[in-house]
């Protein structure tokens, strides 16, 4: 197991590594800079991928430009149009109640807090660390499925649970940096360091992963 230092040291290498080969650390999510956009497609990517929301999301958002539409709205709509995100039902539902609760509740404006932000439906800790990352500009680790495999394949890690893998990095990693460092693991989890099949040879991040190096021992081993 890495030291604190160790693991800082290797957190900054992979921020720097990764800034470099994603500069501009696009969110995967396609929105058009409305916060609540943001955060009815945050909802709708749980168990589902951003390409499928992304595309879902030109119609919902054809249909309930804004929060006051969309709460206003049949939830019997929301779950057509937003089918095959899957567990379209509860999530239909969530849309609804937290558009209504935003638009009376805080005047059209999405929470800005973390305490705020976990009491809208549906929303949870990787949600609300998104909008207060990329909406407002705050340090904010969003520990999705790319986050905690490659942090954990990294040592920076020894957890797959999401709020340990977030607190765990927050200390790592320069809270200005959190944000943009998780768009980009996201990046590279899906051109490099895939679940199942990681580019190992032509990874950036090869002399830093404790998979490979427990892969060459083992291999050396069997030698």
């Amino acid at each position: 197991m890495l030291t604190k230092k160790e693991k800082q040291r290797r957190a900054k290498k992979a921020v720097e590594v990764l800034k470099e080969r994603y500069p501009s650390a696009e969110c995967a999510l396609r929105y058009d800079g409305d916060p609540w956009k943001l955060l009815v497609m945050g909802r709708l990517s749980a168990q589902c991928t951003d390409a499928r929301v992304n595309i879902v999301c030109e119609e919902l958002f054809r249909r309930f430009p804004d929060m006051e539409s969309m709460a206003d709205a049949s939830v019997e709509e929301i779950e057509r149009l937003i089918y095959s995100c899957g567990f379209y039902k509860v999530k239909a539902q969530n849309l609804k109640d937290f558009s209504a609760i935003i638009s009376g509740q805080y005047g059209g404006r999405v929470p800005d807090t973390m305490e705020e932000l976990l009491t809208l439906p549906g929303v949870g800790r990787k949600i609300a660390n998104l909008i207060l990352g990329d909406i407002y500009g705050k340090p904010a680790i969003v520990a999705d499925t790319h986050c905690i495999r490659i942090s954990n394949r990294l040592g920076l890690c020894e957890s797959k649970t999401p709020e340990k893998v977030e607190r765990t990095l927050i200390p790592l990693v320069e809270p200005l940096e959190q944000a943009d460092f998780c768009h980009r693991l996201v990046w590279f989890g899906r051109e490099v360091c895939d679940a199942r099949k990681p580019k190992c040879e032509e990874c950036p991040l090869r002399d830093c992963c404790e998979e490979v190096k427990l892969r060459e021992k083992e291999g050396k081993a069997k030698c």
